[in-house]
């Protein structure tokens, strides 16, 4: 069984910080592939991501991007969370190689008429360069 950490509204402080890492593998991004159909070469074809100018083929974005469910919903705040909105720049591309990737989100704001928390996240790549940065609104859901 999974676990996840259960921060409810009360417990949620600013400043509050969390991370984790994550591998990216050619199966990752076979399954990636499986769920969405994104058939973009790009991501896809090796021949054709070096004629652009790629050392590899192109992780796929939204899927670094997936990895932000990971940390509201298993870390910060965890099995309360609620995502509201994700707002991302993608700063660089991500190759497989550029793995494990570390995903960290630090609390920034916290609104108590709405229950809801602003993260501010950011996903570096295994030589510490930013890769991703963002914000995300997520709720706090009441314990039950």
């Amino acid at each position: 069984m999974a676990t996840y950490n259960t921060y409810q509204f009360k417990d949620i402080k600013l400043g509050m910080e969390q991370s984790f890492n994550v591998e990216i593998t050619e199966e990752t991004m076979n399954k990636f592939l499986e769920i969405t159909g994104d058939v973009n070469p790009l991501h896809n074809d090796l021949k054709y991501a070096k004629s652009q100018g790629n050392k590899e083929k192109v992780v796929y974005g939204m899927l670094t991007s997936s990895f932000l469910s990971t940390l509201a919903g298993v870390y910060l705040p965890g099995k309360y969370s609620l995502i509201h909105s994700v707002e991302v720049i993608f700063k660089k591309p991500v190759f497989i190689s550029d793995s494990p990737l570390s995903v960290k989100g630090k609390v920034t704001e916290i609104n108590d008429d709405f229950k809801q928390i602003t993260i501010n996240v950011s996903i570096f790549n295994r030589k510490q360069e930013k890769v991703l940065r963002g914000i995300m609104k997520v709720g706090v859901l009441d314990a039950k």
